[in-house]
């Protein structure tokens, strides 16, 4: 594991962003006055035509990106997971999806790493609302290294994709000249005893208590595309362990974990255990105080896997 430097997601993705733009006219980012937050200001600043601010239009926005995708460009919308894909959902719907378009949405500030905005800022819900319409990825990359190379397998990839992003500042566990494969999953640690699968920003987190607690036999999976779904490495691990444990900055309606169980129950029924947001709004306070109350932080995972244990 990479302790050097702590990086968030959507400084990754910005990075990634800005470097295929200037290798690609045809890239465009958009904004719903958000520039700086998404991390796509240095797109406006040193390549203004490929760049578009939507002002707080976020519907208008996905309309935008739709028609500039029709045009022959590949556009990124980019604005708060709550926001997009959460208002503008409807036009992710008809003028996206249901076109086939390659329209490329960020979702920021997932989970709860946008902790001080409050429940309305928190988005809680967004893998719920994207994996159930037709034609649509989804990437939720684990580090900045993987949110960087994840950009351009999105730009390459035919069809919408939504990639899940956290303002959350990690550590980074993977290497960055490994290439992203959208629909491959990684197994990060072997064991025999209890697969746990996760995705995001809780990867290093759950990796780090692998670790600590090798001697329990915890096999850990991380996720880093969850439409579609690694089936082959999710539905092996499962057999040999038996026992599963979803964890995940999402509600546990809808998010990763129903996407596993629904997996399993139709291949491999094993016990499966969803560890997330219990299907409530939270509130105000700083990620590591929202994390330790909703036993998504390290001490809070440990309990639960002791529990199946």
């Amino acid at each position: 594991m990479n302790v050097q430097n702590k990086q968030s997601t959507r400084d990754g993705y910005g990075q990634g962003l800005l470097e295929l733009a200037k290798t690609d006219v045809n890239i465009v980012a958009l904004t719903a006055d958000l520039a700086e937050s998404t991390r796509v200001l240095q797109i406006a600043k040193t390549l203004p035509n490929q760049f578009v601010e939507c002002g707080v239009a976020e519907q208008n926005m996905m309309g935008v990106a739709a028609g500039l995708a029709l045009a022959g460009k590949t556009p990124f919308v980019n604005s708060f997971a709550v926001f997009n894909p959460g208002r503008n959902w409807d036009q992710l719907r008809v003028s996206v999806c249901y076109s086939n378009l390659g329209v490329k949405i960020a979702g920021h500030h997932s989970g709860l790493s946008n902790g001080g905005d409050g429940a309305t800022h928190q988005g809680l819900e967004d893998i719920a609302i994207t994996a159930c319409l037709p034609n649509l990825t989804i990437i939720s990359p684990c580090d900045f290294n993987e949110a960087k190379n994840c950009v351009a397998a999105a730009a390459n990839y035919p069809g919408p994709v939504y990639i899940r992003l956290s303002k959350s500042e990690i550590v980074a566990i993977t290497d960055p000249n490994q290439e992203f494969v959208i629909g491959r999953g990684e197994c990060l640690q072997l064991g025999d005893k209890l697969t746990v699968i996760t995705t995001g920003r809780l990867v290093s987190d759950c990796l780090e208590l692998a670790r600590q607690h090798s001697e329990v036999g915890i096999e850990l999976l991380k996720l880093s595309t969850i439409r579609p779904l690694d089936e082959e490495l999710i539905l092996s691990s499962a057999a040999k362990t038996k026992k599963v444990l979803v964890v995940e900055d999402h509600q546990i309606t809808g998010g990763l974990g129903s996407l596993i169980c629904q997996l399993l129950s139709q291949k491999l029924p094993v016990p499966t255990t969803c560890h997330g947001i219990y299907n409530r709004f939270t509130e105000s306070g700083s990620e590591p105080d929202l994390l330790a109350k909703y036993q998504l932080d390290q001490t809070g995972i440990w309990q639960k896997i002791s529990q199946i244990l």
